[in-house]
């Protein structure tokens, strides 16, 4: 029970340390980035900017204010631990806005296509630290939160949905380049998030069709140490019964294998493909002999 609690707390930590640090990267990249030439952000921080341009209002306090509503709505309408993580986002978020104000004056990059990019990866790597805690910075992700409780909307439409009429706004009010810029600037942003949330150590997916499937998979247990799956398979045109040897590895691990599979078989068929996301043993898990090593005493 007291191991339960403990391990309990430590997500709870992990999360809120998270959430914490990636509100503060996407308030930097706010002020660093997109204030000085003009660009947008994404959701109720894009409105604060636009009345931050023209009406001189602090980002950060405008973000918090438009926040209540929905943070009101989330507490009447969502669970307690979502209500709780949004608001502590939004809170550190708005804070690091108008924290770092100054930024805006320093010109860090004085060129407006750099500063889309830089903008966009630095909002993306804080929204996906965010993400991939499964946390919140309010605004927006409450709404597709809202609206995906009670009308099933995919969350990443409802998000696109009011970008969109963001940039129109922003071209309307500032004109045509600017928006463009701001619409690199959340394609970057929206491409980092998926790799932060992916994580950056990818994985391979390796498919082997060979009449010397067995040597083949033996020899990749046995040198590489990677554990081997057979599928069954059939040729549409030979009718001939085929075990598929399917290995998840690492990058640096493919290098090893195509001169093994090559080796035994040089008329072997070898598909590789990207794995999105690898969980269990011997990724996210210990592997077996690690698993044995932690037994000992």
């Amino acid at each position: 029970m007291a191991h339960s609690m403990a391990s309990l707390w430590r997500r709870h930590a992990k999360r809120y340390i998270t959430t914490g640090l990636g509100g503060i990267i996407c308030g930097v990249s706010i002020n660093a980035f997109l204030v000085p030439h003009h660009m947008l952000s994404g959701g109720l921080s894009g409105i604060g900017i636009i009345l931050y341009f023209l009406l001189n209002w602090p980002i950060g306090l405008v973000v918090a204010v438009l926040n209540l509503p929905l943070l009101y709505a989330a507490y009447r309408l969502l669970d307690r631990s979502y209500f709780i993580g949004a608001l502590y986002g939004m809170v550190v978020f708005s804070a690091a806005i108008d924290a770092t104000r100054g930024l805006t004056n320093m010109n860090l990059v004085d060129d407006t296509m750099l500063a889309a990019i830089y903008g966009g990866v630095l909002s993306g790597i804080g929204s996906g630290l965010v993400f991939r805690e499964n946390g919140s910075l309010g605004g927006t992700d409450i709404v597709a939160a809202l609206m995906k409780k009670f009308y099933a909307f995919n969350m990443s439409y409802v998000g696109f949905a009011i970008n969109c009429v963001l940039m129109t706004v922003a071209a309307f009010l500032f004109g045509f380049k600017p928006a463009m810029f701001t619409l690199l600037s959340m394609y970057v942003g929206a491409a980092t998030i998926d790799r932060v949330v992916q994580g950056f150590n990818t994985k391979k997916t390796i498919m082997v069709i060979s009449a010397k499937s067995d040597l083949i998979a033996e020899a990749i247990i046995s040198e590489i140490g990677r554990g081997v799956t057979f599928l069954q398979g059939q040729g549409a045109y030979t009718h001939e019964d085929r075990r598929i040897v399917f290995v998840v590895v690492t990058l640096t691990q493919i290098a090893k294998i195509k001169p093994i599979v090559d080796a035994v078989d040089p008329h072997a068929f070898m598909i590789v493909q990207d794995a999105v996301e690898v969980m269990g043993r011997g990724f996210t898990l210990p592997g077996s002999k690690q698993l044995q090593l932690n037994k000992l005493p």
